[in-house]
C-alpha cells in the first residue's frame, strides 16, 4: 500500500510539473501597439507581444516591416466573427478593395515556422496564399476565438496582451461578403522599443 501511495504521489508532481511548465520559446518578447483607426478616428490600441524564439524569422520579417511603417495605412480586411481579423496586405493602402488580401507582387517570403502552440483566442498568426506554407509575407491574423482547425497549419508567432476588446470592436463591424468591413480599418502599428525583454 505504501509503495502505491508513493507512486501516486511521484505521478501526481509530475502531471503538476509538465502543465505548469513556463514554455521558454515564450520568455523572451518583443512588443507593439497597433493603434486602429476608422476615418481618421482612434477606434482604440492593441498591445502584441511576438516571441523571437519560437518563430525568429516571422518575428523579424514582422519587426522590419513594422520600423519601416511599412504596415501604417494597411486595413483589417477580413473580418470573420468567430474566426479571426487579418490585415498588413500593402495593396489595402491605396489599391481597389477588390484587391486586398491579394498580396503585392515581389513581397518577401517568410517560411513556415510550425509549434505546438494552439490558435487560441488572441493568438497572432502569420496568413499565407493558398495552400503554400511557406508563402507568407506581411499579412497576419488574430484570432478572435479558439481555432484548432490552424493549429499546425499557419506560424504562431504572438499574442494579444491589451485591447482584445479593441479586436472584438473590429470584428463586429458591418461588412460586405467578402467579410471586408463596410468602412476602413486603418493599423498603425509602433514597436515599444528596440529591444527584446
Amino acid at each position: 500500500m505504501k509503495k502505491l501511495t508513493l507512486f501516486l504521489s511521484l505521478m501526481m508532481l509530475a502531471f503538476t510539473m509538465t502543465t505548469t511548465a513556463k514554455d521558454a520559446r515564450l520568455e523572451k518578447t518583443q512588443e507593439y501597439v497597433i493603434e486602429a483607426k476608422v476615418e481618421g478616428k482612434s477606434i482604440g490600441k492593441i498591445k502584441i507581444s511576438l516571441w523571437p524564439d519560437l518563430a525568429p524569422k516571422t518575428v523579424a520579417n514582422f519587426d522590419n516591416l513594422a520600423k519601416t511603417g511599412a504596415y501604417d495605412g494597411t486595413a483589417f480586411h477580413r473580418c470573420i466573427p468567430g474566426f479571426v481579423i487579418q490585415g498588413g496586405d500593402p495593396n489595402s493602402k491605396e489599391g481597389p478593395k477588390s484587391s486586398w488580401g491579394m498580396g503585392a507582387p515581389g513581397q518577401k517570403t517568410v517560411p513556415a515556422e510550425f509549434s505546438d502552440v494552439k490558435h487560441t483566442r488572441g493568438i497572432l498568426s502569420m496568413a499565407r496564399k493558398g495552400n503554400d506554407v511557406n508563402s507568407g509575407t506581411s499579412q497576419f491574423f488574430v484570432c478572435v476565438a479558439d481555432v484548432p482547425s490552424l493549429n499546425n497549419q499557419y506560424t504562431v508567432f504572438g499574442t494579444v496582451t491589451e485591447g482584445m476588446d479593441v479586436v472584438d470592436t473590429i470584428v463586429n463591424m458591418p461588412r460586405d461578403e467578402r467579410d471586408n468591413p463596410l468602412k476602413k480599418v486603418e493599423m498603425f502599428v509602433t514597436p515599444l522599443s528596440g529591444k527584446t525583454k
